[in-house]
């Protein structure tokens, strides 16, 4: 007999994806959640949006094929950077943001590929620290390099995409265009990783992450293997800065490519979940909404509530965040190491009894 046809389901990623393209034209949410403030919900969207990119190139690498990179900032850096150097008025390039969209992730992609070639030999905490050395290296050298990157002060200002005559956008006051332009990129990169996952190569990796020895013994060439997931994890790092850096319109001080931001994007795979889509835009989403949804609000209800609270540095909830991260971490690692939405294959590895084929009248 054949097997019935399941019904159709929407799935979670579509699901949520249309919520996202509809919540501009449905101004009710902003009142509600950020009435009390200055802020506005769809305009820290835009920034989750490309920090979410960035978790998704990193998860190719630590999720997918099971290398610890603690340098993403690195190439999340080189892509703003390109962005500045590329667009803005400091240089006789002068080019479209368009331009840069495409340069910045191939050049982020291509130094993967030279970070990687000589160093993947190693395992473990040799290849974190040869990652976590690129990282500190390649932000002394934006520091320092003043006459290239103006050093702490930045390159700015980055200018926003153009537009036709037609087509008046005002990116300056209105969220809404750098919404749907990083929007579109996110959907575009979890279709593209979603694709790849199913294919070959994503099982590939699969197979490099879970055993490498075996995976070399059954025909595959691991060193090639991790050099395509080291490039495509570089190069997403490299579109989110470019994303970036067109957002605020401006390059930042170097400080913002820094070891913290690393490992604030391996904490959004920990607490989603590793090699889970869904679970790292979980992960991304509480994280960094946490710093730029959650805070401004509780602090907003605080100060209604205790007029007098402003200066009070342990009144205002945004001084006890990095507390509130930690608690969550250590609960997370004691309670549910794999993640709040697991892959199939690492809650089958931490949770084996869950999993199970039901035996002998269900007992596994």
């Amino acid at each position: 007999m054949a097997p019935a046809k399941k019904p159709f389901a929407l799935g979670w990623e579509p699901a949520i994806f249309l919520l996202l393209i509809a919540y501009p034209f449905l101004p009710v949410f902003e009142s509600l959640f950020f009435g009390a403030t200055n802020r506005s919900l769809g305009d820290q969207l835009p920034t989750i949006f490309v920090f979410a990119i960035l978790a998704l190139g990193l998860n190719v690498v630590v999720g997918n094929t099971g290398l610890l990179h603690l340098g993403i900032a690195a190439f999340f850096a080189i892509g703003a950077y390109t962005a500045g150097i590329l667009t803005t008025a400091a240089y006789a390039f002068e080019l479209p943001f368009y331009v840069a969209l495409v340069v910045g992730p191939l050049l982020a992609a291509l130094l993967g590929l030279l970070l990687g070639a000589p160093t993947l030999r190693l395992r473990g905490d040799y290849l974190a620290l040869v990652t976590l050395g690129f990282g500190e290296v390649t932000k002394s050298a934006l520091t320092n390099l003043q006459s290239i990157t103006a050093g702490t002060q930045g390159l700015n200002p980055v200018p926003p995409p153009a537009t036709p005559d037609f087509l008046p956008l005002d990116w300056a006051s209105d969220y809404r265009p750098f919404y749907f332009l990083t929007l579109a990129a996110l959907i575009l990169v979890v279709i593209l990783l979603r694709n790849i996952e199913a294919s070959r190569l994503g099982r590939a990796w699969i197979a490099i992450r879970e055993d490498e020895l075996a995976a070399n013994c059954m025909g595959l060439n691991p060193a090639k293997l991790k050099l395509a997931a080291f490039a495509l994890g570089s190069g997403l790092a490299g579109l989110a800065g470019v994303l970036y850096a067109t957002r605020l319109t401006s390059t930042s001080d170097p400080n913002a490519y820094d070891f913290n931001r690393s490992i604030i994007m391996i904490c959004c795979l920990i607490l989603g979940g590793l090699g889970n889509r869904l679970g790292v835009l979980l992960g991304v989403f509480l994280l960094v909404g946490f710093d730029n949804i959650l805070c401004p609000i509780v602090d907003a209800k605080i100060q209604q509530l205790v007029p007098d609270s402003g200066g009070k540095i342990w009144m205002q909830f945004t001084g006890w965040r990095l507390s509130v991260f930690g608690l969550a971490l250590i609960l997370m690692m004691r309670f549910r190491p794999e993640g709040i939405i697991p892959s199939s294959r690492v809650k089958h590895e931490l949770h084996p009894e869950e999993t199970a084929p039901a035996i002998d009248g269900g007992r596994a």
